[in-house]
């Protein structure tokens, strides 16, 4: 069985309780079963994967090679995520990248991602919505 990889960077674990008016209620464990819903009449599996420190989600990416795309919500890391922009730069597979909130509505730092030129296309300011809509994208960039 085919699967996708759904990569979440720092802070993304503690969704529906993180700034709920900036992020939205909706948990981790939410978004993991609306991008799992979204995906299984083409027969795909999720793997989720959220971790805090950079090289984990590098090794992440590394570990899954063989699925069929990502969805990628580097949180921070966007901002000078470097390594992990070399990691996906070698993921052989089309991967989109989400953030829960209009990134170009806050503050100025959050206003430019490292990784985004790498991406298949970039999600913004939906909330949880975009995880659905990267899923979607993923299935009309895939023929597996």
């Amino acid at each position: 069985m085919s699967t996708l990889l759904l990569l979440n960077g720092p802070n993304l674990g503690i969704l529906g309780r993180r700034e709920p008016e900036v992020y939205g209620k909706a948990t981790l464990a939410d978004v993991e079963r609306s991008v799992a819903q979204e995906v299984k009449e083409r027969g795909w599996d999720v793997v989720s994967v959220q971790r805090e420190s950079e090289g984990e989600l590098i090794h992440a990416i590394q570990d899954n090679y063989d699925s069929v795309g990502a969805i990628v919500n580097p949180g921070a890391l966007m901002i000078a995520g470097w390594s992990l922009r070399d990691a996906l730069a070698n993921y052989p597979r089309p991967w989109i990248e989400v953030h829960l909130s209009n990134v170009w509505a806050r503050e100025q730092f959050r206003h430019e991602s490292v990784i985004a030129p790498l991406a298949g296309g970039v999600i913004v300011g939906m909330g949880a919505l975009g995880y659905q809509l990267a899923a979607r994208a993923l299935l009309s960039l895939t023929q597996e």
